[in-house]
């Protein structure tokens, strides 16, 4: 695999998500804060519903990472959190390589990565270093 300074994706990871995902990833990651699946109780911390997981946006933009670039090739990947991923939304992710370099006698390039919904609101910011050689 060869990656050059400025090479770009982006890919819809999932369409439209909703609350039942949530509760689904709340099942697998133990994160049972009922803030990500009861409207009340996301309406009485004074959010307008029930929003999904960091962790669960963070998990799609890593895959979407490891789907370009291979799993084994990951050295390095960090997310910060930028918004919230609401019922309906998209998750739509995007990398670019900003650095390519050899470290440790491997071809490594640094990525920036983001999430936004379909209307390009970021939820998402992130960074990534994989082998590319």
């Amino acid at each position: 695999m060869s990656l050059d300074v400025g090479t770009e994706r982006t890919d819809t990871m999932v369409e439209k998500v909703d609350r039942a995902m949530f509760v689904r990833y709340a099942g697998a990651s133990g994160d049972f804060n009922p803030i990500h699946w009861n409207s009340d109780f996301a309406k009485s911390a004074g959010y307008p519903g029930v929003f999904a997981q960091g962790m669960f946006t963070a998990g799609v933009l890593g895959t979407f990472l490891t789907n370009w670039l291979g799993e084994s090739n990951v050295r390095r990947f960090r997310t910060r959190f930028i918004g919230q991923v609401w019922p309906g939304e998209a998750i739509v992710c995007s990398g670019k390589v900003t650095k390519v370099y050899e470290e440790n006698g491997e071809t490594r390039a640094d990525l920036d990565l983001e999430v936004t919904n379909a209307d390009g609101e970021r939820k998402i910011d992130g960074s990534a270093t994989v082998v590319v050689s």
